[in-house]
């Protein structure tokens, strides 16, 4: 079965531009051109990967992010957008876009992050099939579950974004390492371009709010200045 990408763009010309690549590519596309048609058609359809405009009349993009991680925290989320300030760029991840792209883009670029994303979807399906021994990771009162996806605490089960699971398994699986954002960039996201480290930072600091008792002093997300970020060893 192809996978469904549902693109939410509201210019026609980019619109049918993402369109045509995303079918040459060979997955199914679905397009909207505005907020509210989009949330439907999420939920009608039930897409793969979500092509989402920032700026769109009436709801705009964020909203609609906001709206679609209530109800599913996986699906990757890639947003567009004609601003360029890290306001917007950090406002889009904040709220569960796992990648972004500033118009005008490339292309070639825009098929890589979709590739990308798919690819990530596709190795945790694969860590899910792996024996069940070696899917758990604890560390004192913190319980990695890779099989059900699942983040536990002392405060509960916590929810992250399929992205921020993703940081935090592949961080926790080598303790006392120390990568760099680059490093963490190409093998968390898939790519490797330079200037989109804030990106790390960004998922970094929202995945400490969520799991650390204190996250201005992290037990476990550890900054190593001047370097990049390691998993605290137990």
């Amino acid at each position: 079965m192809n996978r469904k990408i549902l693109i939410i763009e509201d210019d026609p010309d980019i619109a049918q531009l993402i369109t045509m690549h995303v079918r040459e590519a060979g997955y199914e596309a679905i397009h909207v051109d505005n907020g509210e048609q989009g949330l439907r058609e999420f939920e009608n359809s039930g897409p793969d990967l979500l092509v989402l405009d920032l700026m769109l009349p009436g709801m705009n993009g964020l909203e609609v992010c906001k709206r679609i991680r209530k109800q599913n925290e996986r699906i990757p989320v890639l947003m567009l957008t004609a601003k360029s300030t890290e306001l917007d760029r950090v406002l889009g991840l904040e709220l569960g876009a796992d990648d972004y792209l500033t118009k005008p883009f490339s292309v070639v670029e825009l098929m890589a992050r979709i590739k990308a994303l798919f690819r990530r979807v596709d190795a945790l399906g694969e860590s899910q099939a792996a024996p069940a021994t070696s899917l758990i990771l604890k560390f004192h009162d913190l319980t990695i579950d890779m099989a059900r996806h699942r983040v536990e605490t002392p405060k509960g089960v916590i929810e992250l974004t399929a992205r921020e699971f993703d940081l935090l398994v592949y961080l926790a699986s080598s303790p006392g390492h120390v990568f760099s954002r680059a490093q963490l960039l190409d093998a968390v996201w898939g790519y490797d371009h330079d200037g989109y480290e804030h990106t790390v930072n960004t998922h970094i600091n929202r995945l400490r709010i969520k799991i650390e008792n204190d996250p201005a002093n992290p037990e476990y997300v550890q900054t190593v200045w001047g370097v990049g970020y390691k998993f605290g060893e137990s």
